[in-house]
């Protein structure tokens, strides 16, 4: 981050218990920038280098008077997106409206790659209103908008070494969180030459899910394969999990969004703005051997 590493104000830091706001916290605290960590539990706030430059804070989404309290003085926000959930634009309105009655005059949004009113991947929906509604709030803003997270596909693979899905031969950019994270931070830390600006972030190919399983296989020493589902099919075999059908279609659709070709995008925002490469499926595995632990055959 280079010269941009003296930040004089405070920037609030969403979703700091989580994968990708704790990662963000902790690239922040390393060059001692003054931040507040909004979390739903103060107990789980994390522990970072340096304790004096960061102040935890407790709110939820859904809950304006506090959120507006717990981002006050904070100059920018970094808006980590809402778990999923039938009401996560009213969530994230909620939020939005009361960091900019407390004072926020920037929000860096995590979006989602191919957002849009119409994105075959509903829960991407949310994310095109979200980024539409920080627009109107006349602040500053960026919005970061990932591919699929590298570090969830395991969770896409059952105990049996089956990723199943209505994905076709489509292709998908997966993108690590740790390079996420460090596009946030590059980010947060420079704020002009960033407004304005809608960053799709991505991995260094497009792959479909045959190469992506040969890869596993290839690195791990796993058996894993992709099942081909029909629309249907992948509806029918995700519904004995008991989950609300809107999760149910959600899942089934980020398969279908890759088959549609939304996934198959490539830029170099990784390396131009974190300064190096993004990590492969192979660089990944290096740093995470046990990623396929949970698949026995």
């Amino acid at each position: 981050m280079g010269d941009d590493q003296a930040i004089t104000h405070t920037i609030g830091i969403t979703g700091a218990t989580g994968a990708i706001g704790g990662r963000v916290a902790a690239r922040l605290a390393r060059i001692g920038a003054a931040q507040r960590l909004i979390v739903r539990d103060i107990n789980r706030a994390p522990e970072l280098p340096d304790a004096s430059a960061a102040m935890a804070a407790m709110a939820a989404y859904e809950d304006p008077h506090a959120f507006e309290r717990a981002v006050k003085g904070a100059a920018t926000l970094f808006l980590v997106s809402a778990t999923e959930s039938a009401d996560r634009l009213r969530q994230h309105i909620s939020a939005i409206d009361a960091a900019v009655a407390a004072g926020v005059t920037r929000i860096v949004y995590l979006s989602f790659l191919s957002a849009a009113p119409a994105a075959t991947f509903t829960f991407a929906r949310d994310h095109f209103y979200t980024e539409t509604h920080i627009r109107s709030a006349g602040v500053a803003h960026t919005f970061l908008r990932p591919s699929f997270y590298l570090d969830m596909l395991p969770h896409w693979i059952d105990r049996t070494g089956v990723l199943r899905g209505p994905a076709g031969n489509g292709r998908v950019a997966w993108v690590s969180r740790d390079d996420v994270a460090d596009v946030a931070a590059a980010v947060l830390t420079r704020d002009s030459v960033h407004d304005g600006r809608t960053y799709d972030v991505t991995g260094p190919e497009a792959v479909t899910l045959g190469t992506t399983v040969e890869r596993l296989s290839a690195l791990t020493a796993k058996a894993v394969r992709y099942v081909p589902e029909t629309w249907e099919e992948a509806l029918e075999s995700r519904r004995p999990s008991g989950a609300p059908e809107w999760a149910i279609e959600g899942w089934a659709s980020s398969y279908a969004a890759i088959a549609n070709g939304e996934m198959d995008v490539v830029v170099p925002t990784v390396p131009d703005l974190a300064g190096h490469p993004a990590q492969s499926i192979e660089g990944y595995l290096r740093r995470h051997p046990s990623t396929l632990a949970h698949v026995h055959n």
